[in-house]
């Protein structure tokens, strides 16, 4: 049996087999404001229910592993001693984990990720329209477990409003698991689907996707292509050439085709190459109706 000392080994060692093993583990999508009202929001998988009376959410922003530095909802929390803890199904993963994207301060990830603000009813801190459940919450504690890098910041949360939308309810307002559809975090780049198994999707701390903004506008509002297929367009850094959209054309016979389809056809497409993660031939084909 392998046995590990965490204290001889990297952090990022811990880190990584703390992740792997204790999972699937529930998603707080934290949103939060800073002192200027500037939204923020942000994925943790540190994260649980731990009372019902008084009712008690708790997540855990780590510091950073790499330098200690600390995460923009850290601050804001302590700050405003505010959040709104939104739920993840699986309708809204793609753009979720785009939100993880390290951006600027005063970025919005809810227009780099493509999610709706909903005015919240007692916080400040917008809630996210698509997410099925929404916690309300005031900051009561934030108690720090240490100073370097990969050290947790527990955040204890009370409740004060739950928004439930009405789709997933049951009868006697009792949630619907199955129409919640939850997903949870594994280690690395897996995930669990509460009611499929487990599934992939790259990190996208590798590159400062574009976001789900820059994408044109004809394609953002398509009546075919979903949000998780939107959060996997718009994680790409660069859109694909002029020249390589014609070489793609060209390749597999398609100028003609593309002249003479409709876009919901040309959408219809590029989902097919997006079930597949063939990311930038989905965006070749779009943008080829241009060309």
């Amino acid at each position: 049996m392998l046995t590990i000392d965490p204290q001889k080994v990297p952090v990022k060692k811990t880190y990584g087999l703390m992740t792997s093993a204790v999972g699937p583990r529930p998603i707080a999508f934290a949103s939060t404001v800073n002192e200027k009202g500037e939204p923020n929001l942000a994925p943790f998988s540190f994260f649980n229910v731990f009372s019902a009376n008084p009712p008690i959410l708790v997540f855990s922003p780590l510091l950073r592993i790499a330098d200690g530095s600390r995460k923009h909802t850290l601050e804001n929390v302590e700050s405003t001693k505010e959040v709104v803890i939104n739920i993840v199904n699986y309708d809204m993963v793609q753009q979720m984990s785009l939100a993880s994207t390290g951006y600027g301060d005063g970025v919005s990830e809810f227009k780099k990720a493509g999610f709706s603000m909903l005015d919240s009813e007692v916080v400040k801190p917008f809630r996210v329209k698509e997410s099925p459940v929404q916690f309300e919450c005031k900051v009561t504690e934030v108690k720090s477990l240490g100073k370097e890098g990969g050290a947790g910041n527990l955040i204890f949360c009370e409740i004060l409003r739950i928004h439930v939308a009405e789709d997933v309810l049951a009868e006697g307002e009792k949630i619907d698991q199955y129409k919640l559809d939850p997903v949870a975090r594994m280690g690395g780049n897996l995930y669990s689907r509460a009611n499929m198994g487990i599934f992939e999707i790259p990190k996208p701390q590798t590159t400062l996707g574009m976001g789900v903004d820059c994408i044109p506008k004809e394609i953002r509002i398509s009546r075919v292509l979903t949000g998780n297929d939107l959060g996997k367009l718009g994680n790409v850094e660069n859109l694909p050439s002029d020249q390589e959209v014609k070489d793609f054309l060209s390749q597999y016979k398609l100028v003609d085709y593309v002249k003479e389809s409709s876009e919901e056809k040309i959408h219809a497409i590029a989902q097919e190459y997006l079930k597949k993660e063939e990311v930038m031939n989905a965006w070749k084909i779009l943008l080829a109706k241009n060309k």
